[in-house]
């Protein structure tokens, strides 16, 4: 039986609270039963637990891009596919039309992101469906029917953090060999309960061989989870598991059978200082054209 599905009389019992605007276009149509009390607020969305057919669920409602405060979106599209021409410009130009593009691309890469990594094996909350910037999906909770904690409200022993931290390896490791990384992972965005973490917030989730930040990302995830569980077993800070990898990535050897070892040996050969400066610069010429042209396509005639 699915923990979501747990719950005791301690949560069902909790008064109906007034139903937020942007729910009751899910309770007018049916999707939405009850909406029992609000979760937690964040950056992203506000989420509150909802009654939903009979099952008790997460109803994730994100936020405006103008009320947001996630930084350097940008980064995090930069890759993901636009089937429609007219979308893609209209996105490139920044119209309203656009806006309200870019806002339902954010809203469905968690979506397709969640499924995606359910069936490769990574334990994540199972979706339900996503309805007009409201996503809902399994609620996470212990077998006493409470909320699952966040792992930065967890402590562990030794033995604990080395076990948790090699199984949030596996699944970084599955995630990336389904193409995808998570680009915001931390000990504030993984649940932990009776069976141990799991992955949640995926809306910047990236493509990991179409986007050229994944790689710099993919190490920034790694490291926050190695730096936490660190905490508890320091053995950890010693392993290099996004390094490996991404080297096994590239070569096209990274499987979901693979052994890490967290082993990785550097290059220490010298950088070509030269080539690279010239790379950054073409870059960001390139860039500031691209800026120019936007601008130019947005002024009246």
């Amino acid at each position: 039986m699915k923990l979501a599905y747990l719950f005791n009389t301690k949560v069902l019992n909790k008064r109906p609270m007034k139903i937020p605007k942007r729910l009751q276009p899910l309770v007018d149509d049916g999707l939405v039963d009850e909406v029992l009390y609000q979760l937690m607020s964040g950056k992203e969305a506000t989420v509150f637990v909802v009654k939903s057919q009979g099952r008790i669920c997460c109803a994730k409602v994100y936020k405006e891009s103008m009320k947001r405060s996630f930084k350097k979106a940008a980064q995090y599209n930069e890759g993901r596919k636009v089937r429609s021409t007219r979308r893609a410009r209209a996105m490139e130009k920044g119209s309203k039309f656009g806006r309200k593009q870019q806002e339902d691309q954010w809203q469905n890469a968690e979506v397709d992101a969640l499924f995606k990594l359910s069936k490769a094996g990574v334990r994540v909350p199972q979706p339900y469906g996503c309805y007009d910037g409201v996503l809902l999906m399994e609620l996470i909770a212990d077998e006493q029917g409470e909320v699952a904690p966040r792992l930065n409200d967890v402590s562990m022993s030794a033995e604990q953090a080395i076990e948790d931290h090699e199984q949030v390896m596996l699944y970084v490791q599955l995630m990336l060999c389904a193409g995808i990384v998570h680009g915001d992972l931390s000990e504030f965005n993984v649940l932990v309960d009776d069976y141990g973490p799991v992955i949640i917030d995926l809306p910047q989730a990236v493509d990991a061989a179409a986007n050229n930040n994944a790689y710099s990302m993919l190490l920034r995830d790694v490291h926050n989870m190695t730096e936490y569980y660190g905490e508890f077993a320091p053995e950890l800070l010693q392993t290099h598991y996004g390094e490996e990898m991404w080297a096994l990535f590239e070569a096209g050897d990274l499987s979901p059978e693979v052994i890490l070892t967290g082993q990785f040996e550097f290059d220490e050969s010298a950088a070509d200082v030269n080539t690279v400066m010239e790379e950054i610069k073409a870059a960001f010429d390139e860039e500031q054209e691209r800026i120019e042209r936007i601008r130019s396509a947005n002024e009246p005639d």
